[in-house]
């Protein structure tokens, strides 16, 4: 990734755990991490990986 730029869950609350997430471009792998500090561990996973991911999570 060539500009990592983290955005938080929106289901995230005052205080608690957070998913983060970044890409750099609409074909990028996704990267996905409890915390945006430069530096943390992260996971990356394919653009299709994550798209079938959320579509589990949305329909249950």
């Amino acid at each position: 990734m060539s500009e990592t730029s983290w955005q938080k869950s929106s289901y995230c609350g005052t205080g608690e755990a957070c998913v983060h997430v970044a890409t750099a471009g609409p074909d990028e792998a996704v990267n996905v991490s409890g915390s945006p500090a430069s530096g943390d561990p992260y996971l990356t996973v394919s653009r299709p990986a994550w798209s079938a991911f959320l579509q589990t999570i949305k329909t249950g």
